[in-house]
Parts: structure tokens; C-alpha cells; sequence
């Protein structure tokens, strides 16, 4: 089948990495406004503070997307900017902001697909315990209650979370991104507990409050083990391995089993004993709440560390990206594949995209071939699972426009659309006139 008629092309971008105007019109601040001060954290010590000022140049930048011909543009809502202390009142000129948002979207012809949290916790409930603390799933609920009641009337497409294995794991466990800790192991699965509370609280109330007829997804980091052949044998070893918890808490079965299959993993219990937690009476029945789709962010396989410097999926000279992330085309193939037959829900790609070095050439131009290249292989794989069964339901490409990279600054760039953080200045690149023929086509082309 590849692309059904009614496939989703679009782009993605994320609050705190594009909005800047961090204390403006009375936002709080978040993790991220935070500790983006800690001096060694973030690649020459940048901040979100500006970004792509997207806050201000918003309409500029749906008239760029419009020009791409992207359908789709999938966002995130800054709870700090919605509800400045995380529980407490609303800011009315915040959420004024996105209702602003969506009618430019929608009058441009684009379809707003809202991501809930993408990572920028407000600051004062970090200060309260974040994730680990009990009540978070009722903070949550409040804000989302907030934004659906205002947006639930002109929007369709609903995450919940984008990336746990990411601010859980990397945040709290890793030290890799804001707040930049290191946890213990019964703390980190407590987190764990009580996002997954958080998101079967947000999927109850928009199902039974939203005023347009919803679908609801997540979206976790969703790479897979590639087999080493086509061999049965082989195959059924890498999906197995791909849903193991061999990567503790970045794994991707631990933070999709409850919602999805209404339990944990069976070698949760094994692999972390004691500290596990003890789902309360009604707990599972909460978070396994009916979604509609399971989103994929997708940029690299998965794979195990050998003793040989390289891991399982690497070789000598393997091509990488500008992060160092292997190139590796099949795993748009396997992943879809292996998550449709462990959770048979259709598969939104969420996000993928290729970092690169791009530059301005001499004439004015930013030529980006091997984004192109990476697009065009990435694509085909998933195109192949479509064709083998798999029903895809979009793709959004990572990113709309260059923006903040996290703990890696601005130095990195996966925009289809090149921002000159000096003067805000953008330009189309090639991969972006590319995409639109991509889109013109519904993938034919591919």
C-alpha cells in the first residue's frame, strides 16, 4: 500500500526550542531556562532565550511553511507559558498565543497537530519534586485541561508526551539534558509511574472532552534492534532485543507496554527487583487507556555496545550525521514493523530528520544534498513497511527550521527551512523544495 491518500505530511518543531521570548508576556520559567546556566552543560553555553523567535515571527514562519506545502505542522505548547508556576492560574496572553497560532495555521491551510510536553517542565515544579513527585499526574491533567478546553474546538491531533525516554532518562538518569541529574534507579521508576499516570489522566479528559473528535498518541524515541539477516531466526532475536530493557531507561518497552498492553515488561520486574513499583488498585486500568496511534521518532537504530569500540550496528567508516548518529535506512523499515506487530496501532512518524552542516553558498542559497539523500532512503524504508502491511498513518520531518538543539546549541542544524540566529533571517534549502515535491506527490516520487 506505501502512503494511503489520506497520509499526514508535515513538520515538526518544539516550543522551548524555537519560541524564545522566555519572560515575556508573563511566562514562568522552566527547566531548561534554568539550568541552561550551568556553566559546561550546553555547547558554548546558548540558551532558548530567543531561539528562532518564533513567538513573534510565527506568521512569517507558517507563510514559509505554507510555501513548502506542508499540511501538517506538529508544535509543542510550553506549560510555563500556559500556567506560569505549573499549578497555579492561567496566563491568558500565553494561551492566547497558541489560540492565535492554530487560526494562522488553519487560515494558511495547515492542520496543527499539538504535542502536550515536549521536556520544558515549568521550574517550579521541579522545585517540587518534578516526575517523582505523586501529584504530578494531577498537575498535569489541570494544564491539559487548560489547553483542550481553549484548542479542543479547531484541533484533532493530540501527543501526550514526546520523548520520556529523554527527559526521564537522559534528564534524571544519564545527566545528558536538563536538569542534567543523576538519580537513583527507584526514583527514576517512580518517575516513570507517574508520567504514565499523567498520560492516561490527559487521554480520559480529552476523550471525553474534547470538542472535535480526537486522536491521541505518544511519542517515544521508537528505534529497534536491526537483524543481522532475513533469516527467521535472526529476525525474531532483533525484536525480541528491541523490547528488552538491555538499555535500561531508554528502552523503549518499559515506557509503552502499560499504555499500550496494560502492564509493565515481564523483565522489568527481573531486571530491577525491589525497586520496581507497585501498580495501586485502578493504576494500569488509568494509564492503558485506548489511543489511537503510536507515534515514532525515529533518527538511528538501536544497538548494543561491544567491547570492540564499535556497537553491534557499527563498522569502520559507517556514515554518521553531524552528531555522530549512524546512518542507517532500515531502521525506518524495522521499527514500524516490530511496533505494529508488538502494539497494532497505525504509525505516525513523529520525528526524523538528519543533522548537517549547512552553510549559505555564494549564491544565497543553502545546498543541503545529503539531507536530500537521507530523506529520500529513510522515506523508501518506510514506504517498504507500508508496502508490507504496515499502516502508516504520516510523516512530520524534524525540523521545520533550524532551531535550538538542546544541549548541543545552535550549532547543529536539521531544518528544512536555514535560520540566521543573528538577525532571524530565513531561507528555504534545497531539501525543503525537495520535501514539497515529496508532498505534491504523496510519495511517489519516492
Amino acid at each position: 500500500m506505501g502512503f494511503p491518500k489520506d497520509f499526514l505530511w508535515g513538520a515538526a518543531t518544539a516550543s522551548y526550542q524555537v519560541e524564545g521570548a522566555y519572560n515575556e508576556d508573563g511566562k514562568g520559567l522552566n527547566i531548561w531556562d534554568v539550568a541552561t546556566s550551568m556553566p559546561g552543560k550546553v555547547m558554548h553555553n546558548e540558551n532558548g532565550n530567543v531561539a528562532c523567535d518564533h513567538y513573534h515571527r510565527y506568521k512569517e514562519d507558517i507563510k514559509l511553511f505554507k510555501e513548502l506545502g506542508i499540511k501538517y505542522y506538529r508544535f509543542s505548547i510550553s506549560w510555563a507559558r500556559v500556567i506560569p508556576t505549573g499549578d497555579g492560574e492561567v496566563n491568558p496572553k500565553g494561551l492566547e498565543f497558541y489560540s492565535n497560532l492554530v487560526d494562522e495555521l488553519l487560515a494558511n491551510g495547515i492542520t496543527p497537530l499539538i504535542t502536550l510536553f515536549h521536556w520544558d517542565l515549568p521550574y517550579d515544579l521541579y522545585l517540587k519534586g518534578a516526575y517523582a513527585n505523586p501529584d504530578f499526574p494531577v498537575w498535569y491533567e489541570k494544564y491539559v485541561k487548560v489547553v483542550v478546553d481553549k484548542l479542543s474546538d479547531r484541533v484533532k491531533y493530540w501527543i501526550t508526551f514526546n520523548e520520556p525516554q529523554c527527559f526521564i532518562g537522559n534528564g534524571f538518569w544519564l545527566g545528558g539534558h536538563a536538569p542534567f541529574l543523576h538519580c537513583d534507579n527507584r526514583t527514576i521508576l517512580r518517575m516513570i509511574h507517574n508520567y504514565l499516570l499523567a498520560h492516561g489522566r490527559a487521554v480520559k479528559y480529552i476523550r471525553e472532552n474534547a470538542k472535535t473528535e480526537p486522536k491521541i498518541g505518544i511519542a517515544p524515541i521508537a528505534p529497534v534492534r536491526i537483524p543481522k539477516s532475513d533469516s527467521p531466526e535472526d529476525i525474531e532475536e532483533a525484536k525480541k532485543d528491541s523490547f528488552s530493557l538491555n538499555d535500561m531507561f531508554f528502552s523503549l518497552a518499559i515506557y509503552s507496554d502499560p499504555i499500550v498492553l496494560g502492564k509493565y515488561p515481564d523483565d522489568a520486574y527481573e531486571v530491577f527487583g525491589d525497586d520496581m513499583v507497585t501498580p495501586a488498585p485502578g493504576d494500569m486500568e488509568l494509564i492503558s487507556q485506548p489511543i489511537d496511534f503510536y507515534g515514532m521518532n525515529i533518527y538511528y537504530s538501536a544497538a548494543n555496545s561491544v567491547e570492540s569500540g564499535y556497537q553491534a550496528n557499527e563498522y569502520m567508516g559507517i556514515p554518521r550525521n553531524a552528531l555522530g548518529w549512524v546512518i542507517d535506512p532500515a531502521v525506518m523499515y524495522w521499527s514500524p514493523k516490530f511496533i505494529y506487530e508488538r502494539y497494532k496501532l497505525p504509525i505516525l512518524m513523529t520525528e526524523n530528520g538528519m543533522a548537517v552542516n549547512d552553510t549559505i553558498s555564494l549564491d544565497g542559497k543553502v545546498h543541503d544534498p545529503q539531507r536530500i539523500d537521507f530523506m529520500h532512503r529513510y522515506l523508501k524504508e518506510f514506504k517498504r513497511a507500508g508496502e508490507d502491511g504496515v499502516p502508516l498513518m504520516g510523516y512530520m520531518y524534524w525540523s521545520a527550521m533550524d532551531n535550538y538543539e538542546w544541549a548541543h546549541g545552535y550549532d547543529m542544524r536539521f531544518g528544512l527551512i536555514h535560520v540566521d540566529y543573528r538577525d532571524q533571517s530565513r531561507i528555504i534549502k534545497d531539501s525543503g523544495r525537495w520535501f514539497k515535491e515529496v508532498i505534491e506527490s504523496n510519495g511517489d516520487i519516492i
